[in-house]
């Protein structure tokens, strides 16, 4: 059974949001101000039919999740946050290579042209639904 789950990766001023299908992939990515986070997360479950909401479990994640609880009475599940910007910043940059002499460094060397929040969200929600796999084993 298809799952669609809204991921945010939580911070002090900026918030990564991702929608994900467990069948479907990736279907959106975006980065909103914490301020104005809540309006947006609660535009795209309304639009895709969100199932459950998956939040990091680090930076501000309980003054995040205490937003949503406000806009949604959807499942939240927190997940672990560990070594996840590192995810994401790799998804980024392998995502996007570099143009011109910059394409030929090593990831290592490399540096994202912006911030990178969205795609940390959707390493959460490949986290998310690896785990649930590994329940049903």
């Amino acid at each position: 059974m298809e799952e669609t789950v809204l991921a945010v990766d939580p911070g002090k001023d900026k918030v990564g949001l991702a929608v994900v299908s467990s069948a479907r992939g990736l279907l959106m990515r975006a980065i909103e101000q914490r301020k104005t986070f809540a309006s947006a997360a609660a535009e795209l479950i309304a639009e895709h039919d969100v199932d459950t909401i998956v939040v990091g479990d680090r930076t501000a994640s309980h003054e995040v999740v205490e937003s949503l609880r406000d806009i949604t009475r959807l499942p939240i599940v927190t997940v672990d946050e560990h070594r996840s910007s590192m995810e994401g910043r790799e998804l980024y940059l392998r995502e996007n290579p570099g143009r011109g002499l910059c394409r030929w460094l090593p990831i290592g060397l490399r540096v994202p042209d912006r911030p990178y929040d969205d795609y940390v969200a959707q390493v959460l929600a490949s986290r998310y639904f690896r785990s649930k796999l590994g329940r049903k084993e």
